[in-house]
């Protein structure tokens, strides 16, 4: 599995119509989560940002909000961002364009924001030029990915990819799903302590 824990400079210029990291004015962090809302990953979350008065942004599949719209509800109550992240968790790459728009609007039925993350962040220029002029989203990726999906590093592993790799106005990827929840669960609430102690605050997107 391929991936890159920090965003290279090159792949922004690729795609200057994302957002990649948020403006350096202040010491802010912003966590987003990815795929759920998820019945345990998710309260578990909602707890610990609750515990920092850390805001964060949710990109949701749509799937799982129709079946779990009260968790959804909560997310909205507590003062959090959410993001349409497709009903399927489709890859624009290997999907045609009529039913990636399709999967997007679908999820837009049950997610009520211009904020979007293409899944495995792959996403063409079409798709993302008619999802700005069309749909009128706004396409956020990140500085930092904590990698909690991948199966095979270590909790500690995880932990070290943000500590190592965050800083003022990064945007840094977890994932509230099942598949993420091992590292997830040891490496967030270690991440809010250590940028709290450093003075960091830890902001929602738009």
């Amino acid at each position: 599995m391929f991936y890159l824990v920090k965003t290279p400079w090159w792949l922004k210029k690729l795609y200057p119509e994302c957002v990649w990291e948020m403006p350096a004015t202040g010491k802010t962090l912003y966590l987003s989560f990815d795929d759920g809302p998820h019945q345990e990953a998710t309260p578990f979350v909602l707890e610990e940002l609750r515990k920092y008065n850390a805001k964060a942004t949710f990109f949701c599949i749509g799937k799982n909000v129709k079946e779990h719209q009260s968790l959804y509800q909560r997310i909205l109550d507590e003062g959090h961002k959410t993001g349409n992240h497709t009903f399927d968790h489709l890859n624009g790459w290997k999907t045609g364009d009529q039913k990636y728009f399709e999967n997007v609007a679908e999820a837009g039925k049950f997610i009520d924001s211009d904020l979007f993350r293409p899944p495995y962040g792959r996403i063409t220029k079409f798709q993302l030029k008619y999802l700005r002029a069309s749909l009128g989203m706004n396409t956020i990726m990140w500085t930092c990915l904590s990698a909690d999906f991948d199966t095979k590093i270590s909790p500690q592993d995880c932990l070290q990819n943000v500590l190592l790799t965050a800083s003022e106005g990064s945007i840094i990827v977890f994932h509230d799903s099942g598949k993420a929840w091992e590292r997830l669960r040891y490496a967030l609430p270690i991440v809010l302590e250590h940028f709290s102690e450093l003075g960091y605050k830890f902001a929602r997107i738009g």
